[in-house]
């Protein structure tokens, strides 16, 4: 049971709850209160199930590669541990479970939902055709932003599409900081990544699609006419992104892996300043 926890990464939440933040973020912009406790139940567990299942297909795309990798050489699949067929079980219980959960939303959502799987899917290969599967992976877990507005609204307006670009380019830059924990163990198996297309760069680009992501939050948050606790929210934010930088001034490996995790914080924040906004700033107009 515990190498079946590993795969799914629920001994590791990290992940998940990079994806939760910002979710359950749009999910009350679309609102402009607290969504129903139905929709918060059904997101929360999709996007746990979800993560898992990304996780699952993601280590048995890489199998083979795993074990070549420091960080990544002792997971199930790459030790053995787990027979991959039981792993394609497993990614088709998890996409039927949320399948199940998505069936509670309306026909919009739905649809949005099946290409959500498709990126969830596609994101493992990308590494091996592409020096920007983390383009692919920023879109797959920013895909709960238009399905959030889509299940309040019916469909996802252009305030959806703007939150899902500007979460796109924090997770490009958050996943580029991962990416750099890697970068020597993939250059010697072939894997591509941001951090190996940057270069010498990565620190800047880091910096730029940071800067870009809170500009588009920025947008976001005046485009819903928001005045005061959101932008507080933002301003720490842009505070956790400086420390991230100077995390990876040196681009050590456990430094850059402090920085990617540091991102759980900058999610907490973006939430964070959405209920003050809602809940309380609003009050004070």
């Amino acid at each position: 049971m515990k190498d079946y926890l590993a795969l799914m990464r629920l001994d590791r939440p990290v992940g998940t709850l990079l994806l939760l933040w910002p979710t359950l973020a749009a999910l009350c912009m679309a609102a402009g209160t607290l969504p129903s406790l139905m929709l918060i139940v059904v997101f929360t567990l999709g996007t746990f199930t979800m993560r898992s299942a990304g996780c699952v297909i993601n280590d048995y795309a890489d199998r083979n590669v795993d074990g070549h990798v420091k960080r990544t050489a002792q997971r199930p699949l790459a030790t053995g541990a787990i027979p991959a067929q039981h792993a394609l079980w497993l990614f088709l219980g998890l996409i039927t479970f949320a399948g199940l959960l998505v069936l509670f939303l309306n026909r919009a959502t739905q649809l949005l939902a099946v290409g959500g799987l498709a990126l969830a899917v596609l994101y493992p290969f990308m590494k091996r055709w592409t020096h920007l599967p983390q383009v692919v992976l920023g879109a797959a877990f920013s895909w709960g932003i238009p399905m959030a507005w889509s299940a309040h609204q019916a469909n996802a307006p252009a305030e959806a599409w703007l939150m899902f670009i500007s979460s796109l380019l924090w997770i490009v830059a958050y996943d580029t900081e991962y990416a750099m924990v890697d970068r020597d163990d993939d250059l010697k198996i072939g894997v591509k990544s941001t951090a190996i297309l940057f270069g010498d760069l990565d620190r800047l680009m880091i910096g730029i699609l940071q800067a870009s992501a809170l500009l588009g939050f920025l947008l976001l948050g005046m485009a819903l006419g928001y005045k005061h606790l959101y932008y507080v929210g933002l301003t720490l934010m842009a505070g956790l992104f400086i420390y991230q930088g100077w995390l990876i001034r040196d681009r050590q490996r456990d430094a850059c892996f402090e920085a990617f995790r540091n991102n759980i914080w900058v999610g907490v924040c973006l939430l964070l300043g959405v209920l003050l906004e809602l809940l309380i700033g609003s009050r004070s107009l």
